[in-house]
């Protein structure tokens, strides 16, 4: 018997011997790859950004009123970075190449755009961050942080590169990519995108203009001379926007919370009173008058019976005021009554044409930077269904549910409009420079995420409010603090960059390389 054993042991250790081992590790129910068009579905969901949202109250253009839902504070913390997005980036890019595409293909192209993306959104937050280390896993655990100039060369590098990657994509025809529900795979739009952000991305370097290594002027002045090199945007059309789909994603103000949100929530000051002294159709179709003042007997359709609330106001007073009537609603009939809403853009062709007029007003290059100037200004309206005619504005009735309003004929002239004294394009002046930049933050009040903000603290223009509402000892921040998980996993080249940044201080007042 025991012979048998053997024997029968002897054969099985031969078979095991020759059989692949690999092979047992393979499950032939688990995928093995992932198709690149899936993964840029994911990518493109991750990267969208909202309305309504912190963000949109940190841009000054509306406050919470009701401490139970919020309040108008800016952050004290840590920012979240995009790291395990750039990983999908990476897996997509890779996918692609597994399934036989060329060096040169749509999800190469794409994927240095949403690099570029990904990084400038990162950095603006942060400062010096770590770069192509970064995204080698477990090979680098604590990679070292380039400087913030080191990434914006880099940034511009993936963005130069990538316009060249569609265009020949372009040129050889039948190429497309899937999975984009942004632009439906439409290479020409996202070529389009890239070079519109990269101007983005060279406006908010403007203190470093004269930098010998970046080259702003050059790069921006490259792009408005070679069109048919680098193409923009030319209407709204193209702009990058989300659009809101019931059921599965629904607009942030719907019927749904209209019993929630629609008296906690008010218009701030900052925004109200930019539309006001533009004299500005915009403010009708946005906001509505303040109950406080119709009650006193002033017009729905005067300017003067909008009023909003300061950031800075402390939080118990906006709540008196506010039950009061004494400050404007968000426009009930244009935010609430649909699950759809409107497109939330987030590189958009009207806030493009402001950047265009803001660069030949600082001289970049030739140019007529009215010309843009108007054109940004009219793409905005036209965002809101603004053009000359008759425009009906909607109003909630005081107290009255969802769905009852009262409906006024507003006149409008976008050529009057344009031509008022205090709209009309001061030149390239100071005060031109003001008008631009105070028409770029009325163009960008729906989506573009921080980038209002981002404006401001480049800028001062507009100055946003500040006191005790903003938090912070009434002050803000001008950046976040780095992630608390990179104090455990890389604290030597976290501490390396915060000695070279900030004098060794994590800290929210803490002035980056880009704004100084």
């Amino acid at each position: 018997m025991k012979k048998y054993i053997f024997i029968t042991l002897a054969i099985c250790m031969f078979a095991f011997n020759s059989c692949d081992y690999a092979s047992l590790d393979v499950d032939p129910n688990r995928a093995t790859s992932t198709p690149p068009s899936l993964i840029m579905n994911g990518v493109l969901l991750n990267m969208r950004t909202g309305a309504w949202n912190s963000p949109m109250r940190w841009n000054q253009y509306f406050c919470i009123n009701y401490n139970y839902y919020g309040t108008n504070e800016y952050w004290s913390g840590s920012a979240v970075l995009d790291y395990t997005r750039l990983k999908n980036v990476q897996k997509m890019e890779e996918e692609a190449i597994k399934a036989g595409a060329a060096a040169v293909n749509p999800y190469a192209a794409v994927g240095k755009f949403l690099r570029a993306y990904h990084f400038v959104n990162m950095t603006q937050k942060v400062g010096d961050l770590p770069l192509l280390e970064s995204l080698n896993g477990l090979e680098n655990t604590a990679p070292k942080y380039a400087t913030q100039k080191e990434i914006y060369i880099q940034v511009l590098k993936w963005l130069e590169e990538s316009n060249s990657d569609f265009a020949a994509l372009i040129q050889k025809g039948g190429q497309k990519v899937d999975g984009d529900w942004f632009y439906d795979g439409n290479l020409v739009k996202w070529q389009k995108l890239v070079n519109s952000f990269k101007l983005r991305v060279l406006i908010s370097l403007s203190k470093k203009e004269n930098d010998a290594d970046l080259k702003i002027k050059q790069l921006f002045a490259d792009v408005l001379s070679n069109p048919a090199k680098y193409p923009v945007f030319t209407s709204n059309a193209d702009n990058l926007q989300f659009i809101s789909k019931a059921p599965l994603y629904k607009y942030p103000k719907n019927p749904d919370n209209y019993g929630f949100d629609a008296l906690r929530e008010n218009t701030s000051k900052l925004y109200i009173d930019l539309l006001k002294k533009y004299q500005d159709p915009r403010l009708f179709v946005v906001a509505e008058p303040a109950e406080a003042d119709i009650k006193a007997g002033k017009s729905p359709l005067d300017f003067e019976s909008f009023n909003g609330a300061s950031s800075g106001e402390s939080l118990d007073d906006m709540t008196f005021n506010a039950q009061k009537g004494v400050y404007s609603l968000i426009n009930r009939k244009r935010f609430y009554a649909t699950y759809e809403g409107e497109p939330l853009v987030q590189v958009g062709y009207a806030e493009m044409c402001l950047n265009i007029a803001e660069g030949i007003n600082r001289g970049w290059a030739s140019g007529d930077a009215e010309s843009f100037y108007k054109k940004g200004v009219l793409a905005s309206m036209d965002f809101y269904g603004i053009k000359t005619g008759n425009l009906t504005v909607s109003f909630a009735k005081p107290g009255a549910v969802l769905g009852i309003f009262d409906n006024f004929t507003l006149p409008v002239n976008t050529d009057t409009y344009l031509a008022l004294p205090v709209v009309k394009y001061a030149g390239n002046s100071v005060s031109g420079l003001t008008q631009i930049l105070e028409q770029k933050y009325l163009a960008m009040a729906q989506g573009n995420d921080l980038e209002a903000y981002y404006n401001f603290r480049r800028t001062n223009i507009p100055a946003f409010l500040k006191g005790v509402g903003t938090g912070n000892g009434g002050q803000i921040p001008l950046r976040f603090r780095y992630p608390n998980n990179e104090l455990t996993t890389n604290a030597v080249n976290l501490n390396e960059a915060l000695t070279r940044q900030f004098a060794g201080k994590d800290d929210v007042f803490g002035k980056m390389w880009m704004i100084q």
